[in-house]
């Protein structure tokens, strides 16, 4: 298992990016005449509004700008939605499926994040790739500087089959990603936003199902290492 050292000082680099990013944010907003006097309308939409408006959190939010270096990002499709997730999962005809995909509106490191769910009858094994640093959320969690999962137990009326429904919701690059780069600190910071995003699209999706006790998930992410 993953040791995370440091916490305070990722917490301190988590704010300072963040900070960073929204900066970035307003800077970019400042400009853009579109030749008439005004100024051109800007399309992207805020971390909040993004996957339906109710699957990013506040803390989301920040993580976001963490991984893709950006305050805003590009509107998603309207059929991006957990509801809609939640619904394909429902009818048990296939294991696995996309949430909803983000992108930012302007060149970044990480030009995609995927969110995916996955659907099995039994819970998970013991077995963890070892890029993984453990996390006590759900029935099993984990977190590594481009990737995060948890998985969770789900019992509700919506779900037909073998009970509890054990589902995972992944959150990992898209396209042809590289391997981050950076010094301890940056990768936990990084680690941890993965984890958070994780975990705001879990909580969103227990809920979407109506799953007894919200899957046993908690309202905020624990980032401490199990």
């Amino acid at each position: 298992m993953a040791t995370v050292t440091s916490r305070r000082g990722t917490r301190g680099l988590l704010r300072a990016a963040v900070a960073g990013s929204l900066a970035l944010a307003v800077a970019g907003c400042s400009g853009g005449d579109d030749g008439s006097g005004g100024k051109e309308a800007d399309p992207s939409v805020a971390a909040e509004r993004l996957c339906g408006g109710n699957a990013v959190s506040a803390e989301a939010g920040e993580a976001l700008q963490v991984i893709m270096g950006s305050a805003r990002f590009d509107p998603s499709s309207e059929k991006s939605t957990v509801a809609a997730a939640a619904r394909e999962l429902s009818r048990r005809n296939d294991f696995r499926g996309d949430i909803c995909r983000i992108y930012p509106p302007t060149d970044a490191p990480v030009k995609e994040l995927r969110i995916r769910w996955y659907r099995d009858d039994s819970a998970p094994d013991d077995d963890s790739a070892a890029k993984f640093t453990l996390l006590p959320m759900g029935e099993k969690s984990g977190t590594a500087p481009d990737v995060a999962f948890i998985t969770f137990a789900c019992r509700a009326e919506e779900l037909t089959g073998t009970t509890p429904q054990h589902i995972t919701i992944m959150v990992e690059p898209g396209g042809m990603p590289t391997e981050p780069e950076g010094d301890t600190e940056q990768l936990e910071a990084l680690k941890d936003a993965h984890a958070t995003v994780a975990h705001s699209f879990s909580l969103a999706m227990a809920k979407e199902l109506g799953c007894e006790d919200n899957g046993g998930l908690k309202a905020k992410p624990s980032l401490t290492p199990a």
